[in-house]
């Protein structure tokens, strides 16, 4: 454009806000299409839901094992072993449970058992099958070191804790204790809770593996991603909401909602008290990962109690709703100065 004897050059730009909600989108967009094409694939039978608890074994007996002994036993062990976030993701996550349990007594009405596998829902995480891939692609390497807390909090504590309260609310308070150590039991033979220990015990010792082990285990723990989210999608396949419309939003919001809030709220606090700061990667992996939807064996969990309809049905909304409030929550990191803006 000519103005005044010179060139004047009008560069046409686009707003921030959709570009950078544009770049969200690229991050979480590929997470849903990968779990859209695996309840795709299973809805029009090219696979069937017993391929997706054989995949689900795979992914969980070897692929996850792999990701966690590699994305630990690589670093110094005062990186991986961060007290402050286990600290402060615990506290988020058992306070969620705790208004979890009241919320199902008060407001949905439901008995100390129903109750307790309902708070379960509402404080654990899938930060295994949805967490890992989100904070790869967003936050990188460290990614390892998150889910591999993460799998501590909730496989030794939150897990145990809500499995006992459900039972002592069976009216089998005489031996709950013996039940959470049981569960606890369980959980060392466990093949991702064996790669958290030999992981850390490598880090410890600083142990370096042969080039060809290295490189066998990372082919494993690369299939962990696309394998996951994939046997997500396939198995929401033949899920159903109905008659459990109003319990199934309150599970859903209190999870996808209540569970990072309660996080970012004990973080904050910790902060103004100039206790426990962490790096930004680290807080906003510990917001991203309480954002994800409840665990994958959420409603395998729940069978024993009679709840695995209910905890299904939240399972498939929550995971759906998820895209939004996922996206919506990385744009507010993004926008906000210190976390990932």
């Amino acid at each position: 454009m000519r103005e005044g004897g010179g060139w004047v050059t009008v560069v046409l730009t686009t707003p921030t806000l959709p570009r950078t909600m544009l770049d969200i989108l690229s991050i979480t967009g590929p997470i849903y299409i990968t779990i859209i094409i695996g309840y795709v694939c299973t809805r029009l039978g090219l696979f069937g839901k017993a391929d997706m608890r054989v995949f689900g074994k795979f992914v969980i007996n070897l692929a996850l094992p792999a990701l966690l002994f590699n994305s630990l036993s690589q670093r110094p062990l005062a990186e991986i072993l961060n007290g402050r976030y286990l600290l402060i993701y615990t506290v988020g996550s058992l306070v969620a449970g705790g208004l979890g349990l009241v919320w199902a007594r008060l407001v949905m009405r439901q008995n100390p058992t129903a109750s307790a596998i309902s708070a379960m829902g509402m404080c654990s995480s899938n930060s295994g099958f949805v967490g890992y891939p989100i904070a790869l692609l967003t936050l990188g390497p460290v990614a390892g070191v998150l889910l591999g807390l993460n799998m501590i909090v909730e496989n030794l504590l939150v897990i145990p804790l809500m499995l006992a309260l459900a039972d002592r609310g069976q009216g089998a308070g005489s031996h709950w204790v013996q039940t959470l150590r049981q569960s606890l039991v369980n959980l060392v033979r466990n093949p991702m809770v064996m790669a958290l220990v030999v992981g850390f015990v490598f880090a410890l010792l600083q142990v370096k593996l042969p080039a060809p082990v290295v490189r066998t285990i990372n082919l494993f723990s690369q299939a962990s991603g696309a394998l996951s989210l994939f046997v997500i999608g396939g198995a929401l396949v033949g899920l159903e909401i109905k008659g459990m419309l109003s319990p199934v939003l309150h599970i859903s919001a209190m999870k996808l909602l209540v569970h990072p809030l309660s996080v970012l709220a004990t973080l904050l606090l910790a902060e103004a008290a100039g206790q426990l700061p962490m790096e930004p990667a680290m807080r906003a992996g510990a917001i991203l990962l309480a954002a994800c939807p409840m665990m994958g064996i959420y409603p395998i969990l729940s069978h024993k109690y009679g709840q695995e309809g209910l905890s299904a049905a939240a399972l498939l909304m929550a995971t759906a709703a998820s895209f939004v409030s996922i996206s919506t929550i990385l744009w507010l990191l993004h926008a906000t100065p210190g976390w990932l803006g």
